[in-house]
C-alpha cells in the first residue's frame, strides 16, 4: 500500500477514525483489544437474564459480557498515520448510537461470524447506504470458518469491489492485515471519486 510519508518525521501522525462493527458476539471487542497499543477502553457489562431471548450468543460459546456503549483503542501504522478504533455495540437496541460514532470515520471493518450470517446484514446495509468504505472480515472462530469466502460474499450479496477477508480477532498480525485491507479499500474509493471528477 502506498501512503505518502509525512515530510517532517517530527510531526505527529495523522489521526484516522476507523469503525469496528458487526453483530452481537462476533469478536469486535477482541479485535480492538488485540491490536490496540494502549489499554483499550471497553464498556463491557455482565449479561443478565433480561437478555435471554434478545441477545443470541454463538452456539457453544462462553460469552458472559456484552458491549453496552463502545470499545476504543488505537494503533500507529507508521510515523504518518495513527488509527483510532471505535467498536460499536452489536445489539440492535443500541443502533441509535451508530450515526454519532460513524461521523468522521474513514471506513469500517465489519466483523462477521460465518455461522451466523443473518446478524451481518444490518451493519453491511448501514455502511453501503452511508457510502462509507468497508471490508467484510470473517472471524475464524476456533481456527476455521463455517463457509468459505465466496459463499459468504454470495450470501451477504456484497459487491465485488468490497474485500471479503478471513482473519483471527485474537491475533494482532491478523487484525493488522484486515485493517490494512480496509485502508487500501478507502484509498481506492478516494482515488475513484477523484478520477470521476
Amino acid at each position: 500500500m502506498d501512503f505518502a510519508p509525512s515530510p517532517d518525521p517530527t510531526r505527529p501522525p495523522i489521526p484516522v477514525k476507523i469503525i469496528v462493527a458487526g453483530g452481537f458476539g462476533v469478536g469486535k471487542t477482541t479485535t480492538v483489544r488485540s491490536i490496540s497499543e494502549i489499554a483499550p477502553l471497553t464498556t463491557e457489562a455482565e449479561m443478565t437474564s433480561v437478555s435471554v431471548g434478545v441477545d443470541h450468543p454463538r452456539a457453544g460459546g462462553s460469552k458472559s459480557t456484552t458491549t453496552v456503549a463502545m470499545d476504543f483503542g488505537c494503533v500507529t501504522i507508521d510515523h504518518s498515520l495513527k488509527l483510532y478504533l471505535f467498536g460499536t455495540p452489536g445489539q440492535d437496541r443500541f443502533g441509535f448510537m451508530w450515526d454519532m460514532m460513524v461521523h468522521g470515520a474513514l471506513g469500517a471493518l465489519v466483523v462477521v461470524d460465518s455461522s451466523r450470517l443473518d446478524d451481518c446484514f444490518q451493519p453491511i446495509d448501514y455502511f453501503e447506504q452511508a457510502g462509507l468504505p468497508f471490508v467484510v472480515a470473517v472471524n475464524a472462530f476456533d481456527g476455521y470458518t463455517v463457509h468459505d469466502l465466496a459463499e459468504v460474499r454470495w450470501a451477504l450479496a456484497v459487491n465485488d469491489r468490497v474485500p471479503v477477508v478471513v482473519f483471527d480477532a485474537r491475533v494482532r498480525t491478523s487484525v493488522r492485515d484486515a485493517l490494512l485491507a480496509l485502508l487500501e479499500q478507502a484509498l481506492h474509493q478516494v482515488q475513484a471519486a477523484e478520477a470521476a471528477r
